[in-house]
């Protein structure tokens, strides 16, 4: 079994920044890929930042050139540096890990709440 645990979120001001963690431990199966979905109040959940072991990442069209997303594979730690925020970056951000496709998670963290607000 694979645990991921979120850390990072807060409330911040529009144009602000954040950087979310997401520390994963145990064992079991081989993580391949890994993001960060979000979920907003009365929306469906989205994908918005992919990385793969190979660093190969992808972003959500609204996010792009505001987040970064990256890991530290020695410490496997994944990190969402998110720039610029607006309103609409509110909601719960939950880091996900898979074997092979991100779309499907073997694993999820327990999120963590990030508030963009004036």
């Amino acid at each position: 079994q694979v645990q991921l645990v979120e850390s990072g979120g807060g409330l911040v001001q529009p144009g602000e920044s954040l950087r979310l963690s997401c520390a994963a431990s145990g064992s079991g199966f081989s993580i391949n890929v890994m993001g960060w979905y979000r979920q907003a109040p009365g929306k469906e959940r989205e994908l918005v930042a992919t990385i793969t072991t190979g660093g190969w990442t992808n972003y959500e069209d609204s996010v792009k050139g505001r987040f970064t997303i990256s890991r530290d594979n020695a410490k496997n730690t994944m990190y969402l540096q998110m720039n610029s925020l607006k309103f609409e970056d509110t909601a719960v951000y939950h880091c996900a890990a898979a074997r092979f496709d991100i779309r499907t998670p073997d694993y999820w963290g327990q999120g963590t709440q990030v508030t963009v607000s004036s």
